[in-house]
């Protein structure tokens, strides 16, 4: 309210599509009576560019130097500039260097969200295998079954999870992994459960998170079906880690560290 001013850059992350969302304030600070109960009456009108930047496409540097997306703060110039840079089609050179100065005063605020990042940035860096295997093996934490289908055609269906291993006790959850840039869609969805048993239940894995289509495509499915993005997974993993195979926790190597509450 006291601080940003018309023209002042302004950024949001969405956690589900590892993107950053760029914008322009263009109003002054008002009072909004219709977004109360939403718990922003204070507003500023915002002009926001029309293309997200992929956080994995962002040097270390900037990485770090974003930290936490669940507060406010001011973002550094180095790290403004490449987000601007990357928005407009026009990435910054040479990748700049985090100096002692631009280091958080408190280096334990929002190290959970950060961790998180983190965890999700080595997850960005498996290939479409590697990502398979690592969603099989959170599912075997969780005490299920996996088959895992070879590289080549699945016919819709990348890992088949069940209590027995052979799909014939139920639940038999019926598995599709995407790991790629870009949302899934409804049309992905639609694919997906076409193929699908009346006693099947459907778990969709998509890295680059899913369209608000596709989210309501999901909800109106004639079998459950339940939608997964890097969010989950990591949440998923970090729940069950300790239950997971040394196989998995090589996917993902992760130690449990422990932090004033």
């Amino acid at each position: 309210m006291n601080e940003m001013k018309v023209d002042d850059w302004v950024v949001t992350y969405s956690p589900a599509n590892r993107t950053y969302l760029i914008g322009k304030v263009t109003g002054d600070c008002e009072y909004r009576p219709d977004l109360v109960d939403a718990g922003m009456a204070l507003a500023r009108a915002v002009a926001w560019q029309e293309k997200e930047v992929e956080r994995d496409s962002l040097t270390d540097a900037t990485k770090t130097s974003l930290g936490s997306t669940l507060t406010v703060f001011v973002v550094a110039e180095f790290a403004m500039q490449e987000l601007v840079g990357e928005a407009s089609g026009k990435p910054m050179q040479p990748a700049p260097e985090v100096l002692d100065e631009q280091v958080d005063a408190d280096p334990l605020s929002g190290m959970e969200a950060l961790a998180l990042e983190r965890i999700k940035d080595l997850i960005s860096k498996l290939d479409w295998a590697e990502m398979q295997e690592l969603v099989a093996g959170i599912l075997r934490a969780m005490g299920y079954k996996t088959q895992v289908s070879p590289a080549g055609s699945d016919r819709g269906k990348d890992i088949i999870a069940s209590p027995d291993g052979f799909g014939f006790e139920h639940p038999r959850i019926i598995v599709e992994v995407k790991h790629r840039k870009g949302q899934m869609g409804t049309s992905q969805i639609r694919s997906f459960l076409g193929g699908r048993h009346p006693d099947d239940r459907g778990l969709f894995v998509s890295t680059g998170g899913f369209s608000k289509e596709a989210y309501y495509e999901a909800d109106r499915a004639s079998v459950p079906l339940t939608l997964w993005t890097s969010d989950h997974i990591v949440r998923a993993l970090i729940d069950h880690y300790e239950d997971t195979d040394a196989e998995t926790k090589r996917l993902v190597p992760l130690k449990r560290t422990y932090l004033p509450a």
